[in-house]
């Protein structure tokens, strides 16, 4: 097996067990999933994937391609189980910008274009949890981001073909988590002196 076989299934096997928990939750219906959130990170990753395979992104691909199926399972998991179906003018502005990654391909006949617009929309997905990881640090796991920027490490090193096509998504993600977890820690031992200066 080489390495960059390796590398992938590895990639995958990550990307599952992160989910596995979640999707645990939302069959016991512990957790009501918001339904258009998932159908929105779905079609992004999964356009992502295309790209990729375009560009020639081979074994690499794979992970971004098992997180898209795994994620628009779970879009539809959290329909049948009657999840979370409000939607709000900024869900709304997200899913129109995933959708307008599809012509934009198709006209510019760039699939770069498709996988910036597609990237930035995943970054602002973020933009919700850095707030809650800063006023709340203790409220996010640590492990479950952690395994997401190995994810996107190994699927870095799998890739077949190196582009800004292949690379942008995954090392925006990594990036992201990196920024994630560091937030979260820092955060951490700072609420913590306050409060040892407080006794």
């Amino acid at each position: 097996m080489s390495f960059k076989i390796f590398a992938s299934a590895a990639a995958m096997l990550i990307t599952f067990s992160a989910f596995l928990p979640y999707i645990r939750d939302v069959l016991a219906n512990r957790v009501q999933a918001h339904v258009f959130s998932w159908v929105i990170w779905g079609i992004t990753t999964l356009v992502v994937f295309f790209a990729q395979l375009t560009d020639n992104g081979g074994a690499g691909a794979w992970a971004i391609g098992l997180s898209a199926t795994v994620t628009l399972f779970i879009a539809l998991l959290a329909f049948l189980k009657r999840g979370d179906l409000a939607i709000t003018t900024m869900d709304w502005l997200f899913f129109i910008a995933a959708l307008s990654s599809l012509p934009l391909w198709f006209f510019s006949e760039s699939a770069l274009m498709a996988v910036v617009v597609l990237t930035a929309v995943d970054l602002l997905g973020f933009g919700p949890t850095l707030r809650k990881a800063w006023f709340q640090p203790h409220k996010e796991s640590l492990g479950f981001f952690a395994l997401f920027l190995l994810r996107n490490v190994l699927v870095v090193a799998a890739l077949e073909h190196y582009s800004w096509i292949t690379l942008l998504f995954p090392l925006t993600v990594a990036l992201a988590c990196i920024a994630l977890m560091l937030i979260v820690v820092l955060r951490r031992r700072q609420l913590s002196r306050t409060t040892s200066v407080g006794l």
